[in-house]
């Protein structure tokens, strides 16, 4: 168990804006279960008092007066290979879980949590501090859809972090129209020139950015360079279409932004989308001519600021798309 490790630049699959949801929990007397996959960090405010007791920003469950332990199911919204957990105990000092326990579960399609079988371990029975991050690596090399989160014997938790690499169903994926950048289809930002206000990989995120804090942001530049993301796309695969999106983003908005597509495998580069004008809180659509085949992708904006997201839209080759097939069912 380590404290603030280097795994959290990884996306927490469980988040709420990525899709999760706390789909089961045996109690939830003195706090929501919804509260655990939160993406905002933890509040407490000592003078707010429900019908229930003091109003905690997580979830807690009543008093145990049997032997037992309480638990809730998350359904990832993200499936993938978990790589590490956090289960955090912010503000819950006299109330805290002494232990807890994390299984995990694959399952096809939308069960119902009565129907779930098959838990693994991801974290034994561990012991737990109030009001902390305790932190947990994972050794495990699957793809899941579910965790499941025991309290030993009962408590409070303020939120379940499930850090890990998305994992698509090639199922699911459509090769002629896919967004290639995108997180919840296997890409990932692999580097930035600076992330100062914001994580670039909020760029590639599901859905669209709600505020002006879920997008990438960089710090004002005081000399004549630019700011850029490098993205690896899901697979490889020819872009058709770029959404540059800086919805939120008025007086920080980039003044230009251009695309270069490469090709790890060759090592050749080329444009996709020439250095162009963009307009404040604004989704731009821009349509591109046929490009090369590219691995990776990256977003130069000149000469810095702000952008809620961007989308790469195109086809996969039929290599990228083996691969994507190849690696789900290695990790199923």
């Amino acid at each position: 168990m380590t404290e603030a490790p280097g795994f959290t630049h990884l996306p927490d699959l469980a988040c709420r804006e990525f899709g999760g949801g706390v789909v089961w929990a045996n109690d939830e007397l003195f706090a929501e279960r919804e509260n655990l996959i939160k993406r905002a960090e933890p509040v407490f405010d000592t003078y707010t008092f429900g019908h229930k007791g003091q109003v905690y920003d997580g979830w807690e469950t009543r008093r145990r007066r049997e032997p037992g332990q309480d638990s809730a199911i998350v359904r990832l919204g993200l499936p993938g290979v978990v790589k590490a957990v956090v289960v955090d105990t912010a503000f819950f000092t006299g109330n805290y879980p002494p232990f807890a326990s994390v299984q995990a579960t694959s399952a096809v399609g939308h069960p119902d949590p009565t129907e779930l079988t098959g838990w693994e371990e991801l974290v034994p029975k561990s012991p737990l501090g109030g009001d902390r991050k305790n932190s947990f690596e994972v050794d495990a090399a699957r793809r899941y859809t579910h965790v499941r989160l025991t309290i030993h014997p009962d408590g409070g938790v303020a939120r379940l972090r499930v850090f890990g690499e998305p994992v698509p169903d090639p199922a699911l994926l459509l090769p002629e129209a896919v967004d290639l950048a995108a997180l919840e289809n296997g890409g990932a930002v692999v580097g930035c020139s600076d992330m100062f206000y914001g994580s670039p990989g909020n760029l590639i995120a599901p859905g669209q950015a709600a505020v002006m804090g879920e997008g990438w942001e960089t710090a004002r530049r005081r000399d004549d360079g630019n700011d850029w993301v490098d993205v690896r796309l899901a697979a490889a695969g020819a872009v058709r279409l770029v959404e540059l999106d800086t919805t939120h983003f008025k007086g920080n908005a980039p003044g230009w932004a251009s695309v270069t597509g490469r090709d790890e495998r060759t090592g050749a580069e080329f444009p996709v989308l020439p250095r162009t004008r963009l307009q404040p809180d604004t989704r731009h659509r821009f349509p591109v001519e046929a490009v090369p085949e590219a691995t990776h992708a990256r977003l130069d904006i000149h000469p810095d600021g702000g952008m809620a997201r961007l989308r790469l839209f195109g086809r996969l080759t039929t290599d990228g798309l083996r691969a994507i097939t190849r690696r789900y069912r290695e990790l199923s």
